[in-house]
């Protein structure tokens, strides 16, 4: 029996207002994501208001938020629909779109609505529970330099998922990565931890390298802007010898492939999902 439903696959970011990197972090992922799942209808939406907002006025590129987009395609008379969040960690940006999924849903709007997990999610063996991070760090080696010191700069929060980054830090050192440091822009742990963690190691040089989706305005200014409070500078103050990789992690293709994974994942519900058919109970 032919199924013809309508069947879409929303992809849903922070967002970005920088041209060059959207292009190379967010569009190749929404590419991927087309060739491999050709029988979904691909579409965009973004979380944050601000970028919204700046490329309507400055640009004239309209994107919709979540809400909109999901409303869109009810009106389009989609059936199936796969929310994929292109977020790195659970935290308050995927709470969001959790909780508009989480409403379409109880409203049935569509027959099945299914949200994907951000990057990292599970910490479990691989055989009944993923584990998210080693796949996460083994995309990782294809940019970490060997044999130097790396710093990766999150941006952190202060909703509870910011612990990702301390487990992220505990899986790098099992892994043997124990040159390579996270530091958060707005949690812990911050870049006086890692500067008191650099010097203890005695490390001299280190490569600023951003732990985010695109190399956008926190990587441009907060990383490696030539003011005195970026990262770079106060690193440089400190007599460390810092080298810049400007490359989000969306231009990583092992990368770009784990928010693929978690799309098969969502559409089978092979770990559960927090959408799912009408008459099925989470």
């Amino acid at each position: 029996m032919i199924n013809n439903s309508k069947k879409a696959i929303l992809v849903v970011s922070f967002g970005t207002s920088y041209e060059n990197t959207r292009k190379l972090t967010i569009d190749q992922i929404e590419k991927l994501i087309k060739e491999e799942f050709q029988e979904y209808e691909v579409r965009r939406a973004f979380t944050s208001y601000g970028v919204i907002k700046k490329l309507k006025e400055k640009y004239g590129i309209f994107i919709d938020k979540p809400q909109e987009a999901l409303n869109k395609l009810k009106k389009e008379g989609f059936e199936e629909v796969i929310v994929q969040p292109l977020h790195i960690i659970p935290g308050e940006e995927y709470d969001f779109v959790k909780n508009v999924v989480e409403a379409f849903k109880k409203e049935q709007t569509f027959k099945r609505i299914a949200l994907g997990r951000p990057a990292l999610f599970f910490k479990g063996d691989e055989e009944k529970i993923p584990d998210d991070y080693s796949v996460f760090i083994e995309a990782l080696k294809e940019q970490i330099p060997q044999n130097e010191a790396v710093v990766l700069m999150g941006h952190g929060s202060n909703h509870p998922a910011n612990a990702v980054y301390s487990c992220l830090q505990c899986v790098l050192e099992d892994k043997g990565f124990k040159d390579v440091l996270i530091g958060t822009i707005e949690g812990y742990p911050n870049l006086d931890y890692v500067i008191n963690k650099l010097k203890k190691k005695n490390i001299e040089k280190v490569t600023l390298m951003p732990l985010l989706l695109v190399a956008g305005d926190h990587a441009i200014n907060d990383m490696s802007g030539e003011e005195e409070d970026s990262w770079r500078s106060i690193l440089s103050k400190e007599g460390f010898k810092v080298d810049i990789f400007m490359h989000g992690l969306g231009e990583n293709s092992k990368i770009q492939n784990i928010y693929v994974n978690h799309i098969k994942d969502a559409i089978t519900s092979r770990y559960g999902s927090i959408g799912t058919t009408k008459k099925e109970v989470i």
